[in-house]
């Protein structure tokens, strides 16, 4: 049997109790298919930022290490800057493990519904391939004159030969396995130096791939597109910045923040890859037992197929798809009004 060492970070609010369903899933995944998750939790938080100053330890890295993976919870909180949650743990984590690849599979699942009248499950499916480790989140820049009339910020964004290169062949690669399309976000009309150096290696590696069809759309009319005509994308590729706000997008039009999944992907494998909800930590509804954990569960499904247990990934998708479209056991985002718990419960016995 094999055995995988799994750091888990619930961090805040809703993060802890959706961590904890998929979790118990994962372990029912791994007694079923034959496997064993061999779990580490850490309390690195806003709460111990409170009460530390840090959101985890100096060695936190070189602990994080000799795993196999990282199950991340959803991470902020009242009182704690945003900047400081995300500078202080996700961001040194995805660097430091080279996770240059954030994967966001988005589609509409059975028993749910899309804000977009009349649409179909077949037509609300794409994947959204983020650049994850440079771009336009960077250090470089910063603030003069404060409190001044003239005061002002200058922000940098850093885009390498190799950063660009690596996340547009990845999304080529994967577009392989999919429907063999590849939309390239976008804004050379308007951001003179790094969009034109985007579209340009965008061009190169397309050249190599002439089996996959290939455009590049401007951000603004692609976010258009994805409300219009989802079903014309699958492959969306962008960087650090654009691919952010697009999979939150997709997300929306596809049944919502809780149901979707993302992965902080090292493609080596020489590091340890993490892998998270897409939505927040929701401190306004942490506690009260309420949160969907379907989006984390996901993750967690995201977790195994990458570690190689593809039959136990796919069977938790099944166990998702099955009670979701059975509708009787449902949280109250989803209209109904099971507990998280017994949401992850359901789930759980359908993998029996």
């Amino acid at each position: 049997m094999s055995t995988y060492r799994i750091a888990s970070i619930p961090g805040d609010g809703i993060g802890v109790d959706v961590t904890a369903e998929a979790r118990q899933v994962l372990d029912r995944a791994g007694e079923v298919h034959g496997f064993r998750l061999e779990w580490t939790e850490f309390d690195w938080s806003c709460e111990r930022y409170t009460k530390t100053g840090r959101m985890m330890p100096e060695d936190g890295i070189d602990q994080l290490r000799p795993f196999d993976g990282i199950l991340l919870g959803a991470v902020g909180f009242p009182g704690v800057p945003d900047h400081v949650s995300l500078w202080g743990l996700l961001i040194p984590i995805r660097r430091a493990f080279a996770q240059y690849v954030n994967l966001r599979p988005v589609r509409l699942l059975p028993g749910t519904t899309s804000v977009l009248a009349g649409r179909e499950a077949d037509e609300l499916e794409m994947v959204i391939v983020r650049e994850n480790t440079e771009g336009e989140y960077s250090q470089i820049g910063g603030r003069h004159n404060p409190g001044q009339p003239g005061e002002f910020a200058v922000q940098e964004s850093i885009f390498t030969r190799v950063g660009v290169e690596r996340i547009i062949r990845f999304a080529f690669e994967l577009a392989r396995t999919r429907s063999g399309r590849v939309c390239s976000a976008t804004k050379s009309n308007g951001i003179i130096h790094t969009m034109p150096f985007w579209d340009e290696v965008f061009a190169e590696v397309a050249a190599e791939y002439p089996d996959v069809h290939n455009e590049q759309t401007h951000i603004d009319a692609l976010a258009a597109r994805m409300v219009q005509h989802p079903d014309r994308l699958d492959v969306v590729v962008g960087s650090n910045l654009f691919g952010d706000i697009l999979s939150d997008l997709a997300a929306a039009v596809t049944g919502g923040l809780g149901m979707a999944p993302s992965g902080n992907v090292n493609p080596p494998g020489e590091y340890p890859s993490m892998f998270e909800a897409v939505h927040g930590s929701a401190p306004d509804i942490a506690g009260q037992g309420i949160a969907n954990p379907v989006a984390q569960i996901l993750a967690g499904a995201m977790m195994l197929e990458h570690l190689g247990e593809k039959t136990a990934a796919a069977a938790v998708h099944k166990a998702v798809e099955e009670v979701l479209a059975a509708g009787s056991v449902a949280t109250p985002d989803l209209g109904g009004k099971s507990t998280t718990t017994e949401l992850g419960a359901a789930i759980t016995d359908a993998l029996a």
